[in-house]
This record gives C-alpha cells, sequence and structure tokens, in this order.
C-alpha cells in the first residue's frame, strides 16, 4: 500500500464522499451539513450547498452521500442525515450550471423515521450491484432497538431508491435486511457481489460481517465471536483500541477499513468469504482517525481523515483526502 498524493486538505469533519463521473468528489460535511466539490487535479474545496434540516450534535449531521445508480440522467444525490427528530435520507438535484453554494436542488425526503441519538447514528449509504439503496444505523445507545425488528435501529436496511421495500427482503413490508447491529459504518461489496459491512464493539470486539438477509448479528447479547445459537459470527474482529472501524472498501481481493480510535488502516485479504491471512495494518498513527475508505476502481482508493470531528487532534492540512495505490 502506497499514498500517492493529497486530493483535498483543510476540510472540516468530512465523513460522506461521492465520486463523480468526472473524477471529481463531492464531500459531506458532517458539522457544518455542507456539500462540497473536491476537484482532485488542482485540490480546489469549493462549496455545492447546504442541506436543509441537518441538525448537528455528538456523532449525528450529515453523514453519508451516494449518486443514483441513474446520476447521468437525473443527477440525484443520496444523503444520510440527521435532523431534530430522526436521521433520515433525502435526495437532491446536483446542478453544477448553477453557482457555487446554490447547486443543490430542494430536498426529497426518501425515508424517515431513522432513531437518532448522540451516538450511534450510523450513517453510511450505498447503492449495491442490484441498483438497491442499502444503510447502516445504529442503535443511538439503546441496545434494545437492535434485536427489535420493528425499530429501524441497530440494522442494515435495503430499499428502493424511492424508500419502499424491496422484493426480496426477509419481510415483504420491511426495509430490514439484517439486525443485531451495534454500529454500522461501513459497507462494501466484493467482486462476487457479497455485502461485508464493518461495526463498532463495545468494549472488547469490533467486526467485520459478511450479510446474509435476515441474520442477527447477535448485539446486544453478543460481541464479537461468540458462537451463540441463532446469531451470526463476525469474519474477523479487532480489539477496540485497534480499529473502531467505520467506512469499507473492497479492492485487489481484500477489505480495507478505515479505523478511528485504530489510527490505522487494515487489510483484510479474502477468498471469497473467508479471510486467507491475518489483518494487515498500515499507516498506524500516521495520518491519525480515519474516517471513510472509497474504492476508484482497479487498485486506487481514497482515504479520509476525520481529525476534526471533536475527538481527535487535528494539525495543519487537517482533515484531508488521500489517494493511495494497494496491492
Amino acid at each position: 500500500m502506497t499514498v500517492t498524493g493529497v486530493a483535498a486538505q483543510g476540510l472540516e469533519s468530512p465523513w460522506g464522499v461521492a465520486p463523480l463521473p468526472d473524477g471529481n468528489l463531492l464531500v459531506a460535511s458532517r458539522d457544518k451539513g455542507t456539500i462540497s466539490r473536491i476537484d482532485v487535479g488542482t485540490g480546489a474545496v469549493t462549496p455545492v450547498g447546504k442541506v436543509p434540516g441537518v441538525a448537528p450534535g455528538g456523532e449525528g449531521g450529515l453523514l453519508g452521500l451516494a449518486l443514483s445508480p441513474s446520476f447521468a440522467s437525473d443527477l440525484m444525490v443520496y444523503a444520510y442525515f440527521t435532523t431534530e427528530s430522526d436521521n433520515r435520507i433525502a435526495r437532491l438535484r446536483y446542478d453544477e450550471k448553477r453557482p457555487a453554494g446554490e447547486q443543490l436542488g430542494a430536498p426529497d425526503t426518501v425515508f424517515r423515521g431513522i432513531p437518532k441519538g448522540l451516538i450511534h447514528n450510523g450513517g453510511r449509504i450505498a447503492f449495491g450491484p442490484d441498483k438497491m439503496l442499502y444503510a447502516g444505523t445504529g442503535e443511538t445507545g439503546d441496545t434494545g432497538l437492535a434485536q427489535d425488528k420493528k425499530s429501524l435501529g441497530g440494522k442494515i436496511l435495503r430499499m428502493t431508491p424511492d424508500g419502499q421495500p424491496v422484493h426480496g427482503n426477509p419481510e415483504a413490508d420491511s426495509v430490514v435486511y439484517s439486525y443485531g447491529h451495534r454500529n454500522v459504518q461501513g459497507l462494501a461489496w466484493d467482486k462476487e457481489k457479497r455485502l461485508w459491512a464493518a461495526e463498532f464493539g463495545q468494549n472488547t470486539w469490533d467486526e467485520l460481517n459478511l450479510i446474509e438477509p435476515g441474520a442477527n448479528y447477535g448485539w446486544p447479547g453478543a460481541e464479537g465471536k461468540a458462537g451463540k445459537p441463532g446469531m451470526r459470527d463476525p469474519v474477523a474482529v479487532w480489539k477496540t483500541d485497534e480499529a473502531s472501524p467505520s467506512g469499507i472498501a473492497w479492492a485487489q481481493g481484500s477489505i480495507w477499513m478505515a479505523g478511528l480510535k485504530g489510527q490505522r488502516l487494515w487489510r483484510i485479504p479474502l477468498a471469497g468469504a473467508a479471510p486467507v491471512a491475518e489483518p494487515e495494518a498500515f499507516l498506524a498513527d500516521e495520518y491519525g482517525r480515519l474516517r471513510t475508505v472509497v474504492a476508484l476502481g482497479g487498485d486506487r482508493l481514497l482515504l479520509v481523515t476525520s481529525e476534526t470531528d471533536g475527538r481527535g487532534s487535528p494539525e495543519a492540512g487537517d482533515d484531508r483526502i488521500l489517494t493511495l495505490t494497494v496491492r
């Protein structure tokens, strides 16, 4: 793994990233509730607009971003964010032809009612190979929500781009895809279209899970590889001081996982659905807290630091988006 450059610096509380078709980036600021465009050639940061209704607080605010599968024609950007009452997902039309700072249209809320809290708001969204929208949510510190199938907290959700339950979900009238999660902030698919998710443990084990529809991932009754009947064990675990995982991406046969408290990038090499070697750490304590990893195709990744999130120790230039090549 090699750091090849800095795509941007001087960012405030960056969280979600959405690569544009032209190779540039949209980046969400959790605490400002704004989206900016990054010119990866020059590093220039241009305001795109503010997402109305964002109410930052604790771990909440403007979180994940994703482009519509039909972005070339509809120009829709999806955003997961915290409001005064809930976490929700809205889509906004992005028009580059409008003046800087005014390029976002009015939000069209496609899904609402995800529990909010000062902690564990989840927030990662991504369109899967099936062109459906997936969202990782947290249990807000109310651990019982994770096992309550009627609650949207502590889940991975799967919905249509319009926010409706998908045919083939475990329950026909529900967007709940998997449950028993503590706080999911990493979602990625491998080349065989398997869904992987990273989530925070409490005091003992952080997890990388292979997600199956309808499966129970154990929280709060299990943390790490507990081997409990009816609960799915993680594929890999870490002590919380070494990880506290946020974003993940798949590239070159491995899952790459950003660590917040662990301040390092983890590589988990896979053969199918199983690791083929022990996880390997890179960049330990070099760039501080690491929030988001984005696969750009081939051997290229983006890595977003998170030193300005209130828990880091920002230095000159923070926060950054780094470009990487991986093996």
